[in-house]
């Protein structure tokens, strides 16, 4: 691993990030089972879903900006400590309100997740490098949420489905102590880390002027700027998708398409592969349009509104088809196109802001997009008990991702081109 030492930490990252999608989705995958053992009503198991939202999105903000203060190590580690411990105790519950309970500091443990990672990428990679980087170690999300149908929902089936919160948890730990080895929050800091290494990542940082330094260094004057809420309200639209899929996919499979418990439990692992394919394409897409164009922003832009805007076509088309496969097939393209905008909006953050923000401001980014897990999973639950099934719940998804391409459209700017001399020689170290 001479001069890519790096890539240690983004296979961490990636190894967390299928970690916490697969203690999120669990709850989802047993749900039916949840239902029946604690007599939940359908808004009742919404709301279950929703609560989770009022710890995590607090948390992505107050975790971000405690990665730029005390670094994402630390961060990091108390937040898997954290979401691990609850996802164990999950298997302790009795009814709604210990389950509500439970959900909402699990919620808290979540948080500083993404924020984090994405800190842990700027303090890590070289600025050509950041999409790539966002896009394979976030594809470690959907993947985490495709092993939980089969690891979850087998295992439920044969022990029971607390048996599958205590699994997983004690994976969360395991690798607590593996990041805390390993891990240090700045690549000076590691004595494996060499000198041409750490000089290929420190010259790239520094010839990027952040561009909307202008506007001040304090935190409040970037978080006030319109093209960081533009981000912030293209997150929500993609983000109130994927918790559409994310809350509700399981339980659609077994009572829409009429899947056995066992049957979903693998087929829903097909559509978060193609999430995790989004995630990467995308990200390559965004660094090679950086490389060829020179103008990161834009990169940035152009792929997040095309990720969303395929992924909101695809959503609408989904009440229209008449097979279960041809409904499966639709989600899986509306997840793998919806995959490759949020990586891009992690990206344009970097963007934007100087690096000593990115931590704070890609926090309150989440906490602002992740208002739509409080929404969409309670919104769902009551159109299916009072709406009339899911044909509306699909239809509204889909309007809400096409509005989030109109924001980032009109509100975040083009950007400008990066010097050609800076990029020429930053492809001259990288070779």
């Amino acid at each position: 691993m001479r001069d890519r030492y790096r890539f240690v930490i983004a296979a961490l990252l990636f190894a967390a990030g299928m970690i916490n999608y697969m203690d999120r989705a669990a709850l989802a995958v047993v749900a039916p089972l949840i239902s029946r053992d604690l007599a939940l009503s359908p808004h009742q198991l919404g709301e279950v879903f929703s609560s989770f939202f009022l710890g995590y999105a607090i948390f992505c903000f107050i975790g971000g900006h405690l990665a730029d203060r005390f670094g994402p190590r630390r961060v990091y580690a108390g937040a898997m400590a954290l979401w691990s411990l609850f996802c164990g105790l999950t298997a302790a519950v009795g009814g709604f309100v210990s389950l509500l309970a439970t959900r909402i500091a699990f919620g808290v443990g979540e948080g500083p997740m993404c924020a984090t990672t994405n800190k842990s990428i700027c303090n890590w990679f070289p600025r050509e490098e950041t999409a790539s980087m966002i896009g394979i170690t976030f594809a470690g999300q959907p993947l985490g949420t495709a092993l939980a149908g089969p690891i979850v929902g087998l295992a439920a089936v044969a022990f029971g489905w607390r048996v599958s919160f205590v699994a997983i948890a004690l994976i969360g730990i395991l690798w607590l102590l593996v990041w805390l080895a390993v891990m240090r929050d700045l690549p000076r800091q590691h004595r494996r880390v060499s000198a041409a290494e750490r000089a290929r990542i420190e010259n790239s940082r520094e010839s990027h002027a952040p561009f909307e330094a202008a506007s001040g260094g304090s935190l409040a004057a970037c978080l006030g700027r319109s093209s960081v809420l533009a981000v912030a309200g293209g997150l929500f639209a993609a983000n109130y998708v994927l918790y559409f899929f994310l809350s509700w996919l399981p339980s659609y499979l077994v009572s829409a398409q009429h899947f056995a418990m066992r049957e979903m439990s693998l087929i829903s692992t097909v559509p978060w592969i193609g999430g995790a394919l989004g995630y990467v394409l995308g990200g390559l897409l965004s660094d090679a349009l950086l490389r060829r164009s020179g103008n990161g922003l834009l990169a940035r832009k152009l792929v997040a509104m095309g990720g969303l805007g395929a992924a909101a076509l695809f959503v609408l088309a989904i009440p229209f088809v008449t097979s279960a496969g041809a409904a499966v097939a639709l989600i899986t393209l509306a997840i793998l196109c919806l995959m490759a905008s949020p990586q891009a909006s992690w990206a344009m953050t970097q963007e934007l802001v100087p690096a000593g923000r990115v931590g704070g401001v890609s926090g309150f980014v989440h906490f602002l997009s992740n208002i739509s897990g409080m929404i969409a999973p309670t919104v769902t639950g009551f159109a299916v008990e009072y709406g009339g099934g899911y044909r509306g719940s699909f239809l509204l998804t889909g309007a809400v991702g096409l509005a989030g391409v109109a924001v980032i459209f009109f509100l975040v700017p083009g950007g400008q081109r990066t010097p050609a001399g800076p990029l020429k020689n930053l492809r001259a170290a990288a070779g």
